[in-house]
């Protein structure tokens, strides 16, 4: 009894010398291939943090200056060509979008024969036009919304997966480091510390990738809200200048 009181004692004053590296180097090959996995994730997951971080300020920036054109121009005819330098601007691609529906149902007015306003063909034909320029602005807008959610479901994947990943590298790390134990017949920490501290690598490797995903994944889709809120509003407005002013004159 007094010796394996002395060797336990012995064993908590030794220091444990090593760094994470040389834990994950000496850690067994199924930790070590949790871990590559858990790596592959966080690169992946920054690559797209940092993509949809210009991606989106660069959104915001063009959104602004469309919106300054728009509000300062009393014609469309002018602001259509202007709207092409903005192509990251959701804004100015619904408008763009609208804009062409616009032109092609002035197009069937001018082809079909001329009618008068109170007559239910040229009433039909004007309804039959705001409903298809609508579906469009609604389409123009999804697709924009989804060119700015794309990947984000890599960043909600990473969040929600990856501290399980780690966590299942640590408990079979742990699994081995008891299996050794057992082989050597002894429970001094020289034999259990390594073994725990190269299993709990793993999970902190989960909980690092998946932190700064969750976190930017939430980050990015309440920016992305607004600018969907923005697009859309703006979509309603272009609508009922269209309903107003454009689709009468055609009759």
């Amino acid at each position: 009894m007094s010796e394996v009181l002395a060797v336990t004692a012995a064993d908590i004053g030794r220091p444990f010398h090593g760094n994470v590296l040389e834990m994950i180097f000496d850690a067994g090959p199924m930790v070590q291939f949790v871990i590559l996995i858990l790596f592959l994730f966080s690169v992946i997951s920054w690559a797209i943090i940092l993509m949809k971080y210009r991606a989106i300020r660069r959104t915001r920036k063009e959104n602004e200056l469309f919106l300054d054109l728009y509000m300062r121009s009393n014609k469309l005819s002018v602001i259509f060509p202007e709207s092409k330098k903005f192509r990251h601007s959701t804004i100015a691609e619904v408008f763009r979008a609208g804009y062409t529906e616009l032109g092609k149902l002035a197009g069937v007015k001018r082809e079909g024969n001329p009618v008068s306003s109170d007559d239910e063909e040229s009433v039909s034909l004007e309804l039959r036009g705001i409903d298809n320029i609508e579906r469009t602005l609604n389409r123009a807008c999804d697709s924009e919304v989804d060119k700015l959610e794309r990947f984000l479901i890599f960043l909600a994947t990473t969040g929600s997966a990856c501290p399980f990943i780690g966590l299942f590298g640590t408990v079979w790390g742990i699994m081995h480091a008891f299996q050794g134990i057992g082989v050597r017949g002894a429970a001094t920490l020289s034999v259990v510390a390594p073994g725990i501290s190269e299993a709990l690598v793993a999970t902190a490797a989960g909980l690092a990738a998946a932190i700064p995903a969750v976190v930017f994944y939430n980050y990015y889709l309440g920016k992305i809200r607004a600018i969907t809120v923005e697009t859309e509003n703006f979509s309603a407005e272009f609508l009922n200048i269209i309903e107003r002013y454009y689709v009468r004159r055609l009759q």
